[in-house]
Formats: C-alpha cells, sequence, structure tokens
C-alpha cells in the first residue's frame, strides 16, 4: 500500500469517525444527559402536516373570531358530510368508534363515515337528549351553535405514546362528540377532556392541538396520552391536557408544535387543564417540582427545540406567520420557536380575506423562499424544493376557515370556507352553519381513482397542469379567484343581511336561502375549475403558448430565466471538468 493511499484511507475513516465523538461529547456538554439519551425521552415529532390559524374577536376587522386548518396528508380521505341534528330517547348511548385519519378504503367499498363502523371501540356512552348539526371532513369543525374547530398534530415524548387499542378516543372522535353536544368552547373543551380522562386518549393518535372557537373566545386545546400501560380500571386519568385562550385582540398560530408554555391554573378565564396536568409530568419524570423553575407544559410534553435557521426552514412557519402579521416586533428567525410568543397582537386588524391568503403564504421574499436561485426550477415552482415548510402547501387534502359571529343567529353566524388540494390552486367556497345539505361532490372520490364526480378532482386537474409552468398558469388560477372567490367574500355581508331579515319571518326559508345559495356557489366553482384545467391543459401544450382566441402559438415562450440557464451550464461545466 503506498503512502498516499495510507494517507486517504486515514482521512476517510478517521475524521468521520472524530466529528461524531465530538458531536457526542457537545450534546453530553450541553445538555448533561447520559449518553446515549434515553429513547423513552425522544419526541414523536409530528411529520409536519398540517397548520392552524387562530384569530380572537377583537383582533379581527369585523369582530369574528377565526380559525383555521389546512389538512396536509397526500393519502388521506378529503370527503365532507352534513350531519342534521337529532332528537335522543332517555336510556340511548352513542358508540365510540376508533378512527384513524389516514386510513381510507377503496370508493367501491363505500364512504370513510360509513365503514368507520367496522372499528367499534365496543364502547357505548350515555347519549344526550339532543346532538346539535354539524359539518366534518377528517374532523368536526363547525356546528349549528357555532363551536368551530381546526386541528395540528404536535407530537409528544415517546415514552408517553398509547398506540394499544385501549384508549376509546382519537382526536377525530373527540371532534364528532364535541360537535354532537357543545354549545360554546369551553364546553367543547370540558366534553373533549373530561371523556379522554374517563375512557382514554389515543391509539391511532399521539400529540395533538385544536383550535376551538365560538362567537366570543379562540383557544388551544393540545391533548397527550398518557403511556402504554394505562387501563380504565387504574383509576388515573387517560389522557393529560391543557387549554389556553387566546387574548381577544391577539392571534396565534400551530404549526406542528407545541404552543402552550407556562401556565396559571388560578386564572380559569384563560387556563383550562386535566388534573393531571403537573403530576403525570412529575410521575414520568418530564418536571421536577424542586428545581424552582415553573411548570411549562411544551417543555415537559413535547419541547422541539428548534428554530427556523436551525431547521433550515422546517419549522418556520411559527416565525413566518408572526412576521407577516406583526411584523415591528421584529422577531428573529434564530429565536428558538420555543421562545417565541404564545400570540401576538397584529399590528392590524385581519379579515377573512388576509385569512385566507396566509393560508396560500409560501414565504416568498424570505431566506426560506422555496423558489429562491434555481430552487424552482425554470418556472419558480414553489413545490420542487421540500427542505423549507411553508404555511401553503401541495399535499393539503383541503383547507378550511371558520367564521363565528354574535352578531347574528347562529345558523347565519357560523361559516365555514372550504378549499380542496393546494391552497394556492384552489377556491374557497362558503357554508353557513345553518345549510341543511353539502354538495354530493364533496362526499366522492379518493387519490387513487380519478372521478369526474368529485369536487377534490377539479382542484386536483387544475393544480397538476399548473405544476408544468407554475409562474404562468398560477396567473390564471389568480385570475379564475378574482372571478369565483373575491367576489363572493365580498358579497357575503349582503347574504348575512338577507338572509337575518328572512329568519326574523320565517327561519326555515332563511335556511333554505343559505342553504340554496352555498350549494350553488360551489356549484359553480367546481365547475369553473374543471373547464380551467382544460384550458390550461391547451394553452400551455407542449411548454409552448397557444393563443386560443387568435388560434396561434409561440414556440419560445415563455422564456426561461437567466438563472436557470446560467445554473445548466455550470453544472454541464462541473461534470465536463469531473469527467477530465
Amino acid at each position: 500500500m503506498t503512502k498516499d493511499l495510507r494517507r486517504t484511507k486515514f482521512v476517510r475513516f478517521f475524521f468521520p469517525a472524530l466529528t461524531a465523538v465530538i458531536a457526542i461529547l457537545a450534546v453530553f456538554l450541553i445538555t448533561g444527559s447520559p449518553i446515549p439519551p434515553d429513547p423513552n425521552l425522544e419526541i414523536s415529532r409530528p411529520s409536519d402536516n398540517c397548520t392552524s390559524i387562530l384569530v380572537g374577536k377583537l383582533a379581527s376587522t369585523d369582530g369574528s373570531t377565526m380559525t383555521t386548518h389546512t389538512c396536509d396528508c397526500g393519502l388521506c380521505d378529503w370527503t365532507w358530510r352534513h350531519v342534521p341534528g337529532a332528537k335522543h330517547q332517555p336510556g340511548e348511548t352513542r358508540k365510540i368508534y376508533h378512527i384513524s385519519q389516514f386510513k381510507t378504503w377503496p370508493p367501491e367499498e363505500g364512504l370513510k363515515w360509513d365503514l368507520i363502523k367496522r372499528d367499534f371501540t365496543g364502547l357505548e356512552i350515555p347519549e344526550v337528549p339532543y346532538t346539535y348539526a354539524y359539518h366534518h371532513g377528517m374532523f368536526g369543525y363547525l356546528n349549528e351553535k357555532q363551536v368551530a374547530i381546526g386541528e395540528s398534530t404536535i407530537g409528544n415524548v415517546r415514552k408517553l405514546d398509547n398506540p394499544t387499542p385501549t384508549p376509546a378516543f382519537d382526536i377525530t372522535m373527540l371532534t364528532i362528540i364535541a360537535m354532537e353536544r357543545a354549545s360554546t368552547a369551553r364546553e367543547a373543551i370540558k366534553i373533549m377532556g373530561e371523556l379522554a380522562e374517563k375512557y382514554g386518549y389515543g391509539f391511532h393518535d399521539n400529540g395533538e392541538m385544536l383550535a376551538v372557537a365560538d362567537p366570543q373566545e379562540v383557544w388551544i386545546f393540545e391533548i397527550i396520552p398518557v403511556g402504554p400501560l394505562w387501563t380504565p380500571e387504574s383509576g388515573k386519568p387517560g389522557a393529560v391536557w391543557c387549554a389556553q385562550r387566546v387574548p381577544d385582540d391577539h392571534v396565534s398560530v400551530c404549526p406542528n408544535e407545541s404552543r402552550i408554555g407556562e401556565i396559571d391554573l388560578n386564572n380559569p378565564d384563560y387556563f383550562m387543564a386535566s388534573s393531571n396536568v403537573i403530576s403525570c409530568a412529575i410521575d414520568n419524570g418530564l418536571y421536577d417540582q424542586n428545581s424552582g423553575k415553573p411548570f411549562n407544559w411544551k417543555k415537559a410534553y413535547s419541547p422541539i427545540n428548534e428554530s427556523a435557521v436551525s431547521s433550515n426552514g422546517r419549522y418556520q412557519r411559527l416565525w413566518r406567520f408572526f412576521d407577516l402579521v406583526a411584523p415591528s416586533l421584529k422577531l428573529s428567525p434564530s429565536t428558538p420557536n420555543m421562545d417565541l410568543p404564545f400570540s401576538v397582537k397584529p399590528d392590524r386588524k385581519i379579515s377573512v380575506e388576509d385569512v385566507i391568503n396566509l393560508t396560500r403564504d409560501r414565504s416568498y421574499g424570505t431566506q426560506f423562499d422555496p423558489t429562491s436561485g434555481i430552487r424552482g426550477g425554470p418556472f419558480k415552482n414553489p413545490n420542487y424544493y421540500r427542505q423549507t415548510r411553508t404555511i401553503s402547501d401541495s399535499r393539503a387534502e383541503y383547507s378550511t376557515v371558520t367564521q363565528c359571529r354574535d352578531w347574528l343567529p347562529d345558523p347565519i353566524g357560523g361559516i365555514v370556507w372550504i378549499s380542496f388540494g393546494a391552497q394556492d390552486t384552489s377556491c374557497y367556497m362558503p357554508f353557513y352553519a345553518g345549510v341543511t345539505e353539502l354538495p354530493k361532490s364533496f362526499s366522492i372520490g379518493d387519490h387513487w381513482v380519478l372521478n369526474r364526480e368529485s369536487a377534490r378532482w377539479a382542484f386536483d386537474y387544475v393544480d397538476f397542469h399548473v405544476q408544468v409552468i407554475y409562474s404562468e398558469a398560477i396567473k390564471d388560477v389568480q385570475q379564475a379567484l378574482l372571478k369565483y372567490e373575491k367576489p363572493i367574500i365580498d358579497q357575503i355581508p349582503e347574504i348575512d343581511k338577507k338572509a337575518a331579515e328572512l329568519y326574523g319571518k320565517n327561519q326555515k326559508e332563511a335556511i333554505k336561502f343559505l342553504t340554496g345559495f352555498c350549494l350553488n356557489n360551489a356549484q359553480n366553482v367546481v365547475k369553473a375549475w374543471w373547464n380551467l384545467g382544460d384550458q390550461l391543459l391547451v394553452k400551455y401544450n407542449h411548454l409552448y403558448y397557444y393563443d386560443v382566441e387568435k388560434r396561434t402559438y409561440q414556440r419560445r415562450f415563455p422564456t426561461y430565466p437567466d438563472t436557470w440557464q446560467k445554473a445548466v451550464k455550470a453544472f454541464d461545466i462541473l461534470i465536463e471538468s469531473e469527467g477530465k
């Protein structure tokens, strides 16, 4: 063996080993933890799938409380249904089902919300005299009493996971029961918390956050399992949970990270929690009551120690949201997310249109811009570069924006805006709390079978054609939004007024009017998106520009940006030099 070859092998094997040793020592010196760290204290991290925005009533332009949910999964069921209210007789029971957020069935087998009955937990709880009507997709989103919910998975310390079927409740089932029984946000939180404590929480889910709102208040509710050994016979709570109210003049966000820090249970106007909120942490070695430090919920149960910068943009949504709504705070993207505020007062009040636009944010113009340089390819496509996780995400099954408004009767005051697929290529459609049905097309379809009877596939059809030539085709989508989304947003006050007038004379006629308005608008939008998809296919066929009206096409359209062309040339030169 030559001296040079020995030196090469030494460098190749010694330095990586030395680097690993230094890294381990650094962890020990910084954390003081034993080496290796206790795997039970590792975090079951969520896969960055959902973002939920919360707006207090004094932080909105019209006095609405608002929540959002981006159901970012990529393979989940996207169907929606309306569940009517119902009266129940004494002695009736409510069956509880295990409902996986991710499980789907082939369309020929039936709808998910019928097939979940195959997963009966064996638990039946006493029914209430009346269950409220509500709209739901993956979760319950809005009921007839204007109780609204958004969701975001937050994860937890792994030792608290309970993947056994012993817990009767998953997060989806909790939201459905809340929709059926709650008339306020506080009531929804108490119902979900008490059921989870009594019957257990977990199985399909670990740490979860729900944005729970009514016309007066908005709360962040977080719930976590208590470990795989829990049984109902133990006499201990089967979940640990905590809730914190967002101040009325503030906004907040949950981007798959626990948001609740120090808690003050002596202030019930802003905090609620399970009886074991602190004792569970002590029992599991997650909090030292003799440390002299105040108890901190997220540091105990879901400590994700990252910042926008340290995570290379993976955990930048929290900073990005606050920087968008309150740029005057000049929050640094290097600030650990754990140290960012629970909520902020926005620099200006926020409208429902603002919130819709926030759900479409791609961090353009920041250091986390997914189209910066050559990241987005020749057509500035934000979906190519996956390192950065933005608020808007192409994997979205659908997104929601809820509004709860106290100056209107409940059936008129509550609205859930629904968009299918990626937010930037979809259109939000409003559905009032009082409508008695959702479009049939909302209950059809899945990822594996294209179906032109499915509303969702209309938006996927457009999105697919946009991806090919994003920087040009997205302009066509934005023009469609100006025609089909913007006018409806502007028209809502007029619809509110007419519905309220009808409601004062004949409630059934008011409900009929709202149902007809929502169904007709959704039908028009879905039809328009199918047509838009056809138009995009023709207009940008073969990456040329086909002018339908003039019946001409341009061979050299669009012009590829200089940045991309230079990058291609530089890469070619690099490959040539390596080949010599």
